[in-house]
This record gives structure tokens, C-alpha cells and sequence, in this order.
């Protein structure tokens, strides 16, 4: 049941002065999309009457196929707190992608796409609950309003002013991010220079979702107002902390709303649920990568040394590694999966996680043993004694791992895997097959 109707969003927008709507919607890269309408436009979209062409939205449709529908949902609406123009405001609807005869959703659309995995949890019952971790950079714009790589602070984990420069800017996109209905549970500078986090509190997977579009929308329209520019790339600086976007996961029984991964008379307060989807998302991360990690920089990111994970163990008390059970148990117990970065489509990411997770339930699926050491310490041939995999160590490796593993092309169908690695590819030749400076640098002379 949506909190609002076609007649509180008429309403709301009259009485607020709203004069443009953005009718947003993600394509399979995880870049957001919208087609901007007038209020006279309002009712005609509320009825699933607004078309677009399809043909135009990377990994979408064929030109010949181009007609779509965008059907909004009502819950999604809200009011952009910064775009007041004298009396006018601008609002924005969240749209699912349909077909060319308005009725069959567009197996296309992410959000589609993670809308089968959800209906597939809730015939299970379970609802999956996330909480994301995004991390960002602020960094200075040059002469001409271009954004360089240096840094707009100083700053350390969790200083303070004068050396957080970006307090200011955090501070809006909070207010902002409330305004908006969002509740804020944490905002504070991150280990590297001019790298900063924003968390906010968990929610149902869809809303989680479209709240993490939302944000990174947000942070960089209030770094621009500040004169800086805001960066969700993985590791834009060498030999610092790069940005993840640690996903906090759990699912809850529909039948009482209890947490399905606690057990207070289990191994470590974990129940058999937890263990198994534990097991799922280790069976299937490999795969996954190329979607939570899906650039060619977000490997630079997944090294070790800079707090980010990239060996195949999960532990309740080690942020070394890939998964981890938070020490909160109740209604607080989580599974934190550590490798993703904030570059990712969180409808396709998020949706592979809850399948994997509900593939190791339905499996009963072996946990491995829990590893509470600090993996980075092992060498390569303690690693290979003890028996200790690894992500993809670049993107074309994720790509072959996604190719390897039928349940990834199964969860997000056909359509959207074909597109999605067919453009990886591409992003893969094209890096390369470019000369960098480093090589410049390396070769050049020496040769």
C-alpha cells in the first residue's frame, strides 16, 4: 500500500508551487536518467502515460523497439529542497521502466530486476532490509570550474574544524538529505584526506536502493554549490584509503517481523538462515564483482593495505575481511559485505546479493569456518596452505568470473547481462589499449 495517492501528489504539488517534475529512472550502468515534465503534465504521468524512447538509454532497447512507459512510484515523491526559482520548485517521481504495450515491466530496468528478487524473498518469507556505507571525496575545481584531484581538507577519521573543510558542505547535504525525508545516522571525515562518509538508516531493499541514487545526487549537487566537486570513484588518489560502500544486510521474517539471522542459542547469536546465507553470497562473490565493483578503478581500490578487502573469509570481529557479522545481535544482526564501492547500480548489486543469499538458504548451503586473523598479514604461500581465494583482481577477470557462474546471468536475466558485459568489455579494451603517463614515465627514457 503507497503512503501517497495520485491525490496527495496533486495536492502537494500545488500547494507547494511545484512547477517542474523529474521523472528519474537508472539504466544497467547505474547512471541515472530522467525525462522532465510541467505540472500540467503531472496527472498524465500519475496515469502511466508519459513514453520515452528506450533506444536512446545505454544497455536499453533497439531503435526499432524504442517506445517505453515510465510508471512512477507515488512513494518515491519528493520536493527538491535547492531548486527554488523565485515561487517554483522542482520535484521528482521514481520510475519503473515499461514496455511498448504499458503493461509488461521492461526486464531492462534494474529496478524491475531487483523487483523479481524481492517477490522471490517474499514467496520465501522474508523481506531483505540494507544498510549502505557510502564514502565520497571532495575535492578542489580549477581556474576554469574543472575538478582536479586535490584535496579540499586535511583532515583525518573523524577530525573536526578548522581542518575539515568539507564540515560545511556535509552539513547541507545532511539538512538536505532530512528534508527529504531521509534519517541520518552518522556523517563524519573518512581515514583519507577529503574522503568523507554519510550513513544513513537501513530500509526495505527498493527504498534502500533509490535512496542510494538519491544521495549520490544529492552530495554532488551540494559539493558544486560549495565550489568543490564530489567523486564516488573507488581510488582516485594513490596510495590512500579508496571509497567502498560496505552493504549491510538482513532479512526478516514476514510472518512476525523477527530478525531471520538471529539466534541467541547459536554459534556466535547466528542462526542456520544466517549461516546459509552466509554461504551464498561467498559462493556466488566472485560473479558478483563485476557488478559491485564494476570499473576499471575499483580494482586499484581492492589491494591490500588500505582497509579494503579482497580475500574470500568472513569473520564476526576482522575488517580484513570480505564479510563481517557486526557485534549488534537482535534486531541488529547484519551481514556486512565489505567489497562493494559506491560506482556500483545498487538495484542489480543489491539484487545479486539477496539472491545469492537466498541461493545458499534454499541450498542449505555450508558456511565456511569463520577466519578472525588479519588476512593482509599472510603471505602468498600461507594463503595457498590455508586454502584462502581472492576477488578478481581486475575487471576483465570479474567479467570471466560473471561468464563462469550461470546463477549470475539467471538473477539478473538475459537482457541485462548481455548489455552489461558487452559494455565492460568495451571498458576493459579501451583502457587497455591506452598509454598512460605511467608508462610514459617507465619506458620512455629507459628505451
Amino acid at each position: 500500500m503507497s503512503k501517497y495517492t495520485k491525490e496527495d501528489i496533486l495536492k502537494s504539488a500545488e500547494e507547494n508551487s511545484v512547477e517542474f517534475i523529474r521523472l528519474q529512472f537508472t539504466d544497467v550502468f547505474g547512471v541515472m536518467k530522467n525525462v522532465a515534465i510541467t505540472l500540467s503534465q503531472l496527472k498524465k504521468a500519475l496515469d502511466n502515460e508519459c513514453m520515452f524512447d528506450g533506444s536512446s538509454i545505454d544497455g536499453f532497447v533497439r531503435i526499432d523497439e524504442s517506445d517505453m512507459y515510465l510508471h512512477p512510484d507515488y512513494d518515491s515523491w519528493t520536493i527538491f529542497p535547492w531548486r527554488k526559482y523565485q515561487d517554483a520548485q522542482t520535484a521528482r517521481l521514481i520510475c519503473n521502466v515499461y514496455k511498448a504495450d504499458n503493461k509488461t515491466p521492461f526486464l531492462g530496468d534494474p529496478r524491475n530486476v531487483l523487483q523479481k528478487v524481492v517477490d522471490k524473498a517474499s514467496d520465501m518469507g522474508y523481506t531483505f532490509n540494507v544498510g549502505p556505507e557510502c564514502e565520497f571525496f571532495l575535492f578542489k575545481l580549477d581556474e576554469q570550474g574543472k575538478p582536479t584531484v586535490k584535496v579540499a581538507d586535511e583532515g583525518g577519521y573523524f577530525d573536526l574544524n578548522p581542518i575539515d573543510t568539507g564540515e560545511n558542505c556535509r552539513r547541507d547535504i545532511c539538512l538536505a538529505l532530512e528534508d527529504m525525508g531521509y534519517t541520518i545516522e552518522a556523517s563524519h571525515h573518512e581515514v583519507a584526506e577529503g574522503q568523507h562518509e554519510i550513513d544513513f538508516k537501513f530500509d526495505e531493499v527498493m527504498k534502500t536502493a533509490d535512496n542510494v541514487m538519491t544521495f549520490k545526487h544529492v552530495v554532488k549537487t551540494y559539493a558544486q554549490k560549495h565550489g568543490l566537486h564530489a567523486t564516488f570513484m573507488p581510488k582516485p588518489i594513490y596510495g590512500i584509503n579508496g571509497s567502498g560502500m560496505h552493504t549491510n544486510m538482513s532479512l526478516s521474517n514476514i510472518s512476525d517481523g523477527s530478525n531471520a539471522f538471529d539466534d541467541p542459542n547459536g554459534e556466535l547469536g547466528l542462526s542456520e538462515t544466517a549461516y546459509h546465507f552466509i554461504a551464498g553470497i561467498m559462493a556466488h562473490v566472485k560473479g558478483i564483482a563485476v557488478f559491485s565493483n564494476p570499473t576499471v578503478n575499483s580494482y586499484k581500490r581492492l589491494v591490500p593495505g588500505y582497509e579494503a578487502p579482497s580475500y574470500l573469509v568472513w569473520s564476526t570481529s576482522n575488517r580484513s575481511c570480505l564479510v563481517r557479522i557486526p557485534a549488534a545481535r537482535g534486531k541488529g544482526t547484519r551481514v556486512e559485505l565489505r567489497c562493494p564501492d559506491p560506482t556500483c547500480n545498487p538495484y542489480l548489486e543489491m539484487a545479486l546479493c539477496l539472491a545469492a543469499g537466498l541461493d545458499g538458504i534454499e541450498k542449505k548451503m555450508a558456511c565456511p569456518p569463520a577466519y578472525d586473523e588479519n588476512v593482509f598479514a599472510l603471505s602468498d604461500a600461507e594463503l595457498a596452505e590455508k586454502g584462502i581465494d581472492c576477488l578478481p583482481g581486475n575487471l576483465i577477470e570479474a567479467v570471466e568470473a560473471a561468464k563462469a557462474d550461470p546463477f549470475i546471468k539467471e538473477t539478473v536475466g538475459d537482457h541485462v547481462f548481455n548489455a552489461y558485459i558487452e559494455g565492460k568489455e568495451a571498458e576493459w579494451n579501451d583502457y587497455r589499449t591506452k598509454v598512460t603517463q605511467w608508462e610514459i614515465d617507465k619506458y620512455l627514457i629507459t628505451y
